[in-house]
């Protein structure tokens, strides 16, 4: 598997990409075709490397709703088959050792959870193979073949079954939850077994090649915070010789253990000296315990999933260096390092068969949503073909990396996608948007439908994407700017690469405005207390109080990190929690602001979104509030998704272009002649905060 090979590899598809992206005489997609480009995940090779399991979610309008099935491509060629069409749809696919079933979850028929189903590798009829009282997950096939291991969280008490039937369902919040444990079903008398027990959760595990043993990741709850305070174990499937690894207080995940048993590589965003809030980085240890060992130290990338090589004498890992994932070799003795992919793409969903010295990967670039390659021997190869004629058909924007110096002096990196018809020497409007995480970093690829660059740029706009401080990818020194202070030169760096292309000639400073999610959203609410320039912002799901985030959130531990510890002990720095809160300076704003958010989000509590709104309206700024009924921190229904590209679309067009925006409708609505007025949607967002705020039309 020589460098070569590997480069060769991503060059053809840069090719592939560059002479597909200038093309202006296409049309553009519309926001319903973005939303119904098909989604590719969860590759699986074959053992023998000739068959590709994958699963496809489509739009489906009348259930509002993406619903996925099985589908399998010969690596050879031809047409693609489904092989399943449930109702529900299925997920989770696994190819037993000798290729002949595949398992995997789904809800069917009378089932009350998902349970795992067996399906001959030929096509046929599903079999079920579980009746589990809880939703079977994380699939394992035992080496042999012999049996399937599988997660489950433990099932309520007969006594808590009764209550909730009265409805005598008072719970104890943050306590009331239930350990998720390891099971095996063998296929020869398909009986279950339970693997553990106690209290504590598994949260992830792997059975060795030899399966005479499992390595896992042990939890004292389920809930995110307790992530800080799991181990890593290795025990023997029998039950005997049970051994903790890690003794520690931050998170590790990924562990998988080498091929020989006698190591166990995992991730962790720590240091050697094991303090917090690094870039993820790669570590080994000893299955007889002992310290474990940092690879690559100086390394500034992020490393997001890595696997033994077939003689386990290195590892393979897939890192976020920025603006590209790209895929690595080291040799665990030296620490020689070599980078083995070179593009402008996205690695997604990438795995390793030691078994077959194969790599897969889906692979997104600016032309191409990620479809599926592989790699083995002398020939990359790709294997789908899903997202082929989205060039041919449409008009894509030109991306390209751009860098610009801090305020400080630091450099900054971040993504440019070209508006339709694109002239040197002419301004165009720009839409800056900011990733969530903040723990990321915007990279080149196709995209997903809450950014819609793919429509701004059709209809006119430059959209920026900075990777501003506290981004991952980028060395610890970037990420960490955040440590003790969130917004010391973040906001700046976003600031400083706007400037950066109205100085360059391609922005217009009178026609800009910004958007973003999450972090992206807790990076609007700044930028809009910070500065007047922009002519509309949205907010999507952002924090606005830190104090009261910290008691909201479902996971607080980063919140300690940013701003020196938690604020509710004696001397907390409740002043840092206060400064960096966008209500602080909220008397500043006055950018037009659209706040959205779903009703259900644990992440960033709606009542973050409420503190806001109402301290904008309360200060007379243009303002709206449009919260999605059932929807968690990232927004799942189909119809709450083009609210929300049209909403903003009408938003930005009126307030940066000056221009009326024609909404889009659901499929099957085309007669519906209702249309969203100014004065209708003022008088939606202004529904009562404390039940609904808002509701959906358009």
């Amino acid at each position: 598997m020589s460098h070569l090979r590997y480069r060769l590899f991503v060059l053809l598809l840069t090719a592939a990409a560059t002479a597909a992206v200038f093309s202006q005489d296409r049309p553009g997609l519309s926001i319903v075709e973005l939303l119904e480009i098909p989604s590719l995940s969860q590759a699986q090779l074959s053992p023998d490397g000739g068959q590709l399991l994958y699963v496809l979610g489509e739009a489906d309008w009348k259930e509002n709703k993406r619903i996925s099935h099985l589908w399998r491509q010969s690596v050879a060629g031809g047409e693609p088959v489904q092989l399943t069409r449930g109702e529900n749809g299925e997920s989770s696919p696994r190819w037993s050792p000798d290729g002949r079933l595949i398992a995997f979850v789904a809800k069917r028929g009378k089932d009350e959870h998902n349970q795992i189903y067996l399906l001959p590798a030929g096509g046929g009829e599903a079999e079920k193979l579980t009746e589990h009282k809880t939703a079977p997950s994380r699939l394992q096939w035992a080496p042999d073949g012999s049996s399937v291991y599988f997660l489950a969280e433990d099932p309520e008490t007969e006594e808590k079954e009764k209550r909730d039937k009265l409805k005598d369902d008072v719970f104890a919040f943050d306590e009331d939850w239930r350990h998720r444990h390891l099971w095996r079903i063998p296929l020869e008398n398909r009986t279950e077994e339970r693997v553990t027990e106690g209290s504590f959760t598994i949260t992830d595990y792997e059975v060795s090649l030899d399966g005479e043993r499992w390595v896992f990741h042990r939890a004292p709850s389920p809930l995110l915070d307790s992530l800080w305070d799991s181990e890593i174990w290795v025990q023997d499937l029998d039950g005997n010789n049970a051994r903790q690894l890690t003794r520690n207080d931050q998170p590790e995940n990924g562990a998988r253990i080498s091929p020989d048993g006698r190591a166990v590589a995992f991730l962790s965003s720590t240091n050697a000296e094991w303090e917090p809030y690094y870039n993820d980085n790669l570590f080994v240890v000893s299955t007889t315990g002992g310290e474990p060992r940092l690879l690559l130290e100086d390394m500034p990338h992020e490393v997001q999933s890595a696997r033994w090589s077939a003689d386990g004498t290195g590892i393979f890992f897939v890192a976020n260096t920025g603006v590209r994932s790209e895929l690595f070799h080291v040799d665990v003795s030296s620490e020689e390092l070599q980078q083995l992919t070179a593009g402008d793409h996205s690695l997604r969903g990438w795995s390793y068969l030691p078994e077959i010295e194969t790599h897969v990967a889906s692979v997104s670039t600016a032309t191409n949503a990620g479809d599926v390659w592989i790699q083995s021997g002398d020939t990359p190869t790709q294997v789908t073909h899903l997202y082929d004629s989205l060039a041919d058909e449409y008009f894509l924007p030109r991306q390209e990396a751009i860098t610009w110096t801090g305020a400080d002096g630091h450099p900054v990196e971040g993504l440019l996608f070209y508006p339709r018809d694109f002239k040197e020497g002419r301004r165009y409007p720009v839409a800056v948007q900011t990733h969530g995480g903040p723990r990321s970093s915007d990279r080149f690829g196709f995209g997903r439908w809450s950014s819609y660059v793919q429509v701004l740029a059709d209809r006119g706009w430059l959209v920026f994407k900075p990777n501003y401080r506290g981004s991952t990818g980028y060395g610890d020194e970037h990420l960490r700017n955040m440590v003790g202070h969130y917004f010391d030169q973040a906001h700046l760096d976003v600031m400083t690469g706007v400037d950066h292309l109205i100085a360059a000639g391609l922005a217009d400073p009178d026609r800009m405005i910004k958007m973003g999610w999450s972090g992206g959203g807790h990076m609007t609410n700044k930028i809009i207390t910070h500065t007047d320039r922009f002519k509309a912002a949205s907010s999507g799901a952002g924090a606005s109080n830190w104090v009261s985030m910290y008691g909201q959130t479902d996971i607080r531990i980063h919140r300690g990190q940013w701003f020196g510890g938690s604020p509710w002990t004696e001397n907390a720095d409740i002043e840092n929690y206060w400064r960096s809160s966008a209500l602080s300076e909220i008397w500043k704003v006055t950018t037009p602001t659209l706040v959205l958010v779903g009703q259900n989000d644990r992440r960033v509590p709606a009542t973050q979104s409420i503190e806001l709104y109402r301290a904008l309206r309360s200060n007379g700024v243009d303002t709206h509030l449009y919260m999605a009924p059932r929807e968690p921190h990232g927004w799942r229904e189909l119809r709450h998704e083009l609210f929300k590209v049209n909403i903003e679309l009408d938003w930005f067009e009126k307030h940066a272009l000056g221009r009326e925006y024609e909404w889009e409708r659901a499929p099957g609505d085309e007669k519906d002649e209702h249309v969203v007025t100014d004065a209708e949607a003022e008088a939606t967002a202004t529904g009562s905060a404390d039940t609904e705020v808002g509701r959906f039309s358009g």
